[in-house]
């Protein structure tokens, strides 16, 4: 036998029958709750361009893409982010619709992540963008559905932290960093390297103020107190319409009675050249990154042709299962309510049997082993099935308890009169 034949490659797994029925639940609890709240959900390929994803050269570190080509020699990959997709659909085929619009997806991501804490180089992600509006009702309307998330996956123990870009680029701004300094300034504050941010910050020429500052951004967390704290520092322009922008978003959030689960992290400085405004990350116990990840990108649908503005988030569905794991909460596990067999006269009856009960939404299983009864009851009880019926002499019923033992004997007509 060849040596990898019976193995997965590293970074995908087999999900086998509880944790796959727990993930196709989350996905119909997502798909259900995306679909009561308004967003039409479209479904774009698993195999993309490799342009899509580099346009510019800032949207996906082509390091972490699986690349190949196709006959033609064209670079192709293996979807790695979902938004992407949407961006570029929302600037072509759905260039003409009106806005907003809002869309939802569920699929199967591609990326050479760093291992570990449950991440997987393939993974499901599920989430929201609404297109074409530039509001903070619509930042946080997606804030909020990331909330509805988690409480519809049955996590009621989580925090989301929500940050502003515009502060920071601001800031930034004032100083007078090159774009590079910037960007190494934005990894710095990200890693909360306090001795590198001041290495950083001394070689420029920067009042004390100011300085101090930027020395503090990491610090920058906590309730929203920080924003009128903070406001009173600095008198840049964008950084002010930035907090002020925060502070609006707060008091919509408040209004949705979320504030308990919201917090503001001034020092969230995810990529600048794909998020524009609002950013957030939702977090839970047990998993010791992101569950869920979000924010405005008024940028990436004009790479692909139209200018439009968006903001959205994306939740990692076997992240939350993970979670559901660590926390020990309680989840729905697949089960064959009834097992039917049957003697030779009556498998039509037997078959029709089966038939309305699934109708009537009992899972059932039909015995095809052909076994004798006291062998299915063995087979049922080892799969914890909840009771057999057992069709005989053309119509008349035993239906026997697994748990119990206990036997009644009935009739098609009976069970149909009940």
């Amino acid at each position: 036998m060849p040596k990898w034949k019976i193995y997965t490659p590293e970074g995908v797994q087999d999900i086998l029958f509880e944790d796959c029925f727990l993930k196709r639940e989350l996905e119909h609890k997502l798909r259900n709750l995306f679909r009561a709240s308004g967003f039409y959900e479209i479904e774009t390929p698993t195999l993309e361009f490799y342009d899509t994803f580099s346009a510019d050269g800032d949207l996906t570190p082509q390091e972490t893409m699986f690349k190949f080509f196709d006959p033609q020699g064209r670079i192709l990959v293996l979807r790695p982010d979902a938004t992407i997709p949407v961006a570029r659909v929302a600037a072509t085929k759905l260039k003409d619709m009106e806005y907003p619009m809002k869309v939802s997806y569920i699929g199967n991501t591609f990326r050479y992540n760093e291992l570990g804490g449950g991440r997987q180089k393939e993974f499901t992600q599920a989430g929201i963008e609404i297109l074409g509006v530039n509001t903070a009702e619509a930042d946080a309307e997606v804030i909020a559905i990331a909330a509805a998330s988690m409480k519809a996956a049955g996590i009621q123990k989580f925090q989301i932290d929500i940050g502003q870009v515009d502060f920071f680029k601001g800031i930034m701004e004032q100083t007078g960093l090159s774009a590079e300094d910037t960007e190494q300034m934005r990894v710095l504050i990200d890693k909360k390297d306090f001795i590198g941010i001041e290495e950083l910050v001394e070689k420029y020429n920067i009042s004390a103020d100011l300085k101090s500052l930027i020395l503090d951004i990491p610090r920058l967390f906590g309730s929203a107190d920080i924003i009128d704290s903070v406001e009173k520092r600095t008198d840049n322009a964008r950084s002010i319409a930035a907090l002020q922008n925060l502070r609006k978003v707060l008091q919509i959030l408040d209004d949705y009675e979320l504030s308990e689960y919201i917090s503001i992290d001034l020092g969230m400085v995810q990529s600048l050249n794909y998020y524009t405004g609002i950013i957030f990350r939702g977090f839970t116990y047990g998993v010791g990154f992101p569950v869920i990840s979000g924010g405005r990108y008024d940028n990436l649908v004009e790479k692909f042709g139209k200018k439009c503005s968006a903001t959205g988030f994306s939740t990692g569905v076997n992240l939350l299962m993970i979670a559901l794991e660590k926390q020990k909460i309680d989840v729905q596990k697949p089960c064959v309510q009834t097992l039917v067999c049957y003697d030779k006269d009556s498998r039509k009856i037997a078959f029709m049997l089966c038939e309305e009960l699934r109708n009537q939404g009992m899972s059932v299983e039909m015995d095809v082993t052909g076994k004798d009864f006291e062998e299915i009851k063995i087979y049922a009880k080892n799969k914890k099935i909840g009771g057999i019926m057992f069709v005989r002499n053309g119509g008349e019923i035993e239906l026997y308890d697994v748990s119990t033992g206990n036997t009644t004997i009935t009739s098609v007509e009976e069970l149909k009169n009940k």
